[in-house]
């Protein structure tokens, strides 16, 4: 009996089974005719799969359902298959990256973009919580293939066919140019997989989504047709003032709940002044600029912190290492209303050094910034004591991107702002 898959054409889980067949040289049959909504409430699927979900692989031991398990077991009918790894530690970074492929990068594209087919209900508030979640999790991944090629190893795995066909639906239906823009390595590396023969023969051509789908309308209820006048009409009320109810689509959405940050205190600091003050000084920084920074300084409205990477001996790439503090950055746009910084590479040669300077809204770091933006944890972090000239001269050089920095020379500067 020949491997058969249950599944419609185009199914993006069932192209797991399809590229792991094409690399392992086994032979699956998409099954002919399959209607969704159809064949997969028959009795002889449910037996297969009791939930009436797709894709099946009906095997001579049994059917397996669950894209994932059914890949593996595709890709393990090959003796020594190398879309496992080649060694023990690839192996569980394969089955790491599925894993990411999975509760990272497939909840939050489809979070988007169900909704706004009319798969599910909408709502703003998911949506944003969605496009935050997904922006953080191709920001790890884009800094992973900032100096790989594949997920793992120097060849396609299954890692790279589960997170290419969970990336897929996103690409072509809603990850516009503008949004995968802020994510090069990842570009990069799913039209690479994307154009491999093996996954362009079960895909075929794949082109970027041009726009984002608009929300769908919600159909007006049908009105109920009216009862039959009795042959004696009841005396007529007085007419009351017509109340006039907004289209349901056109319902005003509910207040965001306040960032704590607007809650606190008035501060005599204006960032955004002192954000314009900095752009636009040229000359004289330290004369201009440093010294209008202190003069707008509020120690109670705000605080200063210094950062310190915690793994200095891993930045042995210059161009990694850079990528690394763009792709941090990047993460900590969610907090530009409340946060300026500066992140300075240090060193002529490696392994680079990177520290940093940040001023943030309130007396600790945002706890929405430390829950969301993952890279917090890689560095160390000490509050500046501006009673402490040393300290306070140190945020001057570092503002100023003074060099030689600390007596080293600066690979390259960044400002957050």
């Amino acid at each position: 009996m020949a491997l058969v898959l249950h599944s419609g054409p185009g199914n993006k889980n069932a192209f797991k089974a399809l590229i792991a067949a094409e690399y392992s040289g086994v032979k699956v049959e998409l099954v002919k005719n399959f209607e969704m909504g159809v064949s997969n409430k028959t009795p002889e699927f449910l037996k297969m799969n009791p939930l009436g979900k797709v894709p099946v692989l009906e095997t001579p031991d049994g059917a397996v359902f669950e894209s994932n398990a059914i890949a593996l077991y595709v890709a393990r009918l090959k003796e020594g298959n190398l879309l496992f790894g080649s060694s023990s530690i690839e192996q569980a970074h394969v089955e790491q990256w599925m894993d990411f492929a999975a509760t990272e990068v497939d909840p939050g594209v489809a979070l988007w973009l169900y909704p706004r087919l009319g798969y599910i209900p909408y709502a703003h508030v998911t949506e944003e919580t969605a496009i935050a979640s997904l922006k953080r999790s191709l920001g790890a991944l884009n800094t992973h293939l900032a100096s790989n090629t594949y997920l793992v190893g120097h060849s396609v795995t299954l890692a790279d066919i589960v997170m290419t066909c969970n990336l897929y639906h996103g690409f072509a239906r809603i990850l516009t140019k503008s949004f995968t823009s802020e994510f090069p390595h990842v570009e990069r590396y799913f039209w690479t997989m994307v154009n491999q023969p093996n996954f362009k023969k079960v895909m075929g051509d794949v082109k970027q989504a041009e726009s984002v789908p608009p929300v769908q309308k919600k159909a007006a209820p049908a009105k109920e047709p009216k009862a039959k006048e009795a042959k004696k009409e009841a005396p007529k009320e007085a007419a009351k003032p017509k109340v006039v109810e907004a289209p349901e689509e056109e319902e005003a959405p509910k207040p965001k709940p306040k960032n704590p940050l607007d809650l606190l205190p008035p501060s005599k600091m204006i960032l955004d002044e002192w954000k314009r003050l900095y752009s636009n000084t040229k000359t004289n920084f330290r004369e201009v600029a440093i010294k209008g920074f202190w003069d707008m300084y509020d120690p109670e409205g705000y605080s200063l912190w210094f950062c310190d990477y915690k793994y200095n001996d891993e930045n042995t790439v210059s161009f990694v290492t850079l990528n690394k503090v763009g792709g941090f950055l990047q993460r900590m746009d969610l907090c530009r209303k409340y946060a300026f910084g500066k992140m300075l590479v240090i060193g002529s040669e490696p392994p680079f050094k990177v520290k940093g300077l940040w001023l943030f809204r309130g007396q600790e770091i945002p706890k929405f910034v430390m829950d969301e933006v993952y890279d917090m944890e890689l560095y160390e972090w000490t509050k500046v004591d501006i009673s402490d000239e040393a300290q306070k001269e140190r945020v001057n050089a570092m503002i100023e991107d003074q060099e030689p920095f600390e007596g080293e020379a600066l690979l390259d500067a960044k400002c957050f702002k």
